[in-house]
């Protein structure tokens, strides 16, 4: 089984990779790093950079915990490469960071989040930053 974790370099993905870190340790699983870009603008600030990511593998290696990072760039939503993800490998859990969003910008722009709690097949588990 494995614990899938959408994660992006903002305090909320931060806390969600902290959050699934937790988990994986607790239940000694795979934890599978999803963050994703669909490729479309010549600067996006949710995709990690290099550096960010060898700090992730670093972590993950010193901890102990069994890992996978995905960066895949195919044209698809940050929701739909987790769900994606969560289903290909089976996942036991989903860990999302969430953050505050007024009313009108739900409406406006809709919601990653939201899109993973109602459509996900297994459990979702959306933390906030500290």
């Amino acid at each position: 089984m494995t614990i899938v974790v959408g994660y992006v370099p903002t305090p909320e993905g931060e806390a969600a990779l902290t959050q699934a870190i937790a988990e994986a340790r607790r239940s000694s699983t795979t934890l599978l790093v999803i963050n994703s870009s669909r490729g479309d603008a010549l600067v996006d600030n949710r995709y990690a950079q290099e550096q960010e990511i060898q700090s992730i593998e670093d972590r993950l290696a010193t901890q102990g915990i069994d890992h996978v990072i995905k960066q895949p760039v195919r044209g698809h939503d940050a929701a739909a490469e987790v769900l994606d993800a969560a289903e290909e490998h089976n996942a036991e859990l989903i860990v999302i960071g969430l953050r505050r969003r007024t009313p009108v910008g739900k409406l406006i722009m809709g919601s990653v989040s939201q899109r993973i709690l109602l459509e996900a097949d297994c459990p979702v588990l959306a933390v906030k930053a500290g």
